[in-house]
């Protein structure tokens, strides 16, 4: 039910972003998802890939910091107030969330969102227990 998302340092200049995008077109490895943060020195590129591992490898290989981060993606109603029940859900327990982004998904009648949460396993059972689809890791990769 956990997705691994690679989380990378970057210097806050020009062509930085490009030099990672560039490494994983020429290793084969697909962006399935990304966010990106940034401070007036360096930004943070969280990315959901198609091969973590290679991805992982090949970065690292050219200098980048990589970290791996335990993250839930989540399929939500894609209608107002979608989003809204599934936080409420989490606020219920006391879940908080630290960050979030979406995944695009092309032909879909719902929003996939990918969540980071303070207490992952806790999440992941409630929003079980409220019948919230899930989408695993290795169907993530693909999709």
């Amino acid at each position: 039910m956990k997705v691994d998302q690679l989380s990378i340092f970057l210097e806050n200049r020009a062509g930085r972003l490009a030099e990672v995008t560039k490494i994983l077109s020429d290793s084969g490895v697909n962006i399935r998802a990304l966010s990106l943060a940034d401070t007036s020195d360096f930004g943070i590129l969280r990315l959901i890939v198609s091969d973590f591992e290679k991805a992982r490898n090949e970065l690292k290989n050219k200098g980048f910091t990589v970290g791996r981060t335990t993250v839930v993606a989540l399929e939500i109603d894609d209608s107002p107030g979608g989003l809204n029940n599934v936080l409420a859900i989490l606020q219920g327990e006391n879940i908080n969330v630290e960050y979030m982004y979406a995944f695009v998904h092309q032909s879909s009648n719902n929003a996939v969102i990918i969540f980071r949460f303070d207490r992952t396993d806790q999440a992941i059972e409630l929003l079980q227990k409220n019948n919230l689809t899930i989408i695993p890791g290795e169907q993530l990769y693909n999709i």
